[in-house]
């Protein structure tokens, strides 16, 4: 049986192989959903160790000491490092049940999630073997080269505004900028 995700906001995933583009265009359409006034959160899996804290940091030497979980607060932002110890890596749902309410949270890896992609491919990308045709969640590719036989919809990989029209048309997120009205 296939769990429903909890979590409420609207999802849309960017996946592809290293170098293909994932992160530039994630980026891309933050930024693009954010001048359209959306509230925009994302969630980055990494395939190997990672660490946001450096050592000899306060909160690097609060974790090495054995803490679960701590949260740096400031004035301008806050952060929450959770060590897994030996606790399995969290679900993609959990960890988007720990998101707060936002517009839309884009998603940038988790090649195996069953949330909408769209598939970044790049001639430099480590890999050339397309995932769409082994993934039913891909609805859409985005590519830096000309594709031929493709029944999915193509983009350029530059032309975020068109993606971003059609992850809106996909997740259901309307329009927050109002029209110029005439007087």
């Amino acid at each position: 049986m296939i769990s429903q995700p909890t979590h409420n906001n609207r999802v849309f995933g960017v996946t592809g192989w290293k170098n293909s583009g994932k992160t530039l265009l994630v980026t891309s359409l933050v930024a693009e959903f954010t001048r359209r006034g959306f509230k925009v959160s994302t969630v980055k899996h990494a395939h190997h160790d990672f660490d946001i804290d450096k050592p000899g940091a306060d909160s690097y030497r609060h974790r090495e000491a054995g803490a679960s979980e701590v949260a740096l607060v400031s004035g301008r932002r806050w952060a929450l490092m959770h060590e897994l110890r030996e606790e399995e890596e969290p679900s993609l749902d959990e960890i988007l049940n720990r998101l707060a309410p936002c517009d839309l949270v884009l998603i940038e890896g988790y090649k195996r999630e069953a949330h909408p992609k769209i598939e970044a491919r790049r001639l430099q990308a480590r890999k050339s073997e397309p995932l769409a045709p082994k993934d039913p969640n891909i609805l859409a590719i985005a590519t830096d080269h000309p594709l031929s036989g493709e029944t999915l919809p193509v983009f350029d990989l530059n032309d975020i505004p068109a993606m971003a029209d059609f992850i809106s048309k996909t997740v259901g997120l309307t329009t927050l900028l109002e029209p110029e009205t005439t007087q």
